[in-house]
């Protein structure tokens, strides 16, 4: 408990947007940092278990500010925070693939809203207890290692046989317009001809000039 709670500080004695936005507040109250973040960890788990729309605040927390951070990140110089965030966004996409089969099921679980909200904060968190950094090196990192050569052969013969396709279905429709051009008619392409002086009426002829 001791080792959480020293995390707990020091993670409140970093600068970034959470941080900023509890050291306002206990500027303007007066209460410390640990006990407002203490009051909103409460607050965010009741709502998660009992308010509408936890699904929409738990999509929320886990992306919107990775994006606000991930911005940030590539603005800076360093390229360390890069790194993080993008095997951030690795773990966050693998994680959304397996919740689209089990969310139908887990989600009526009364503490899955707030155990996936405390994984997304879990991914998010700041070295050296960063969770998205963790699974990346222990689960990620070597299953990519050991089937990656076979991902990038089926991945170049579905780009193949997908440029080949498009290749067809284009040379099909030049031809189809090929052929449709040269159906049409000369008359069609020349326009109404001229009516002959032999094709009029009699009563369309010129009367004879008087000698």
């Amino acid at each position: 408990m001791d080792g959480l709670s020293q995390r707990v500080e020091r993670f409140l004695e970093q600068r970034n947007l959470v941080t900023d936005a509890l050291g306002a507040l206990e500027a303007k109250t007066g209460v410390e940092k640990r006990y407002l973040a203490a009051g909103a960890v409460t607050l965010l788990s009741l709502y998660l278990l009992f308010g509408y729309g936890a699904s929409l605040l738990c999509n929320l927390i886990g992306f919107v500010y990775p994006a606000y951070a991930s911005i940030k990140a590539i603005e800076s110089p360093s390229k360390d925070d890069d790194t993080v965030w993008l095997t951030y966004w690795v773990v966050y996409a693998l994680f959304s693939l397996a919740e689209f089969f089990s969310d139908l099921l887990l989600s009526w679980f009364p503490f899955y809203y707030v155990g996936k909200c405390a994984f997304l904060l879990f991914c998010m968190a700041p070295r050296p207890w960063n969770g998205a950094l963790m699974l990346y090196h222990r689960v990620v990192r070597p299953l990519f290692l050991k089937h990656h050569g076979a991902v990038d052969r089926i991945v170049n013969n579905l780009s193949g046989r997908a440029l080949d396709t498009a290749a067809g279905i284009t040379r099909n429709v030049l031809q189809a317009l090929a052929r449709s051009r040269a159906s049409v008619t000369p008359a069609a392409v020349a326009g109404p001809s001229t009516p002959l002086d032999a094709d009029l009426k009699p009563s369309q002829t010129l009367p004879p000039k008087d000698k």
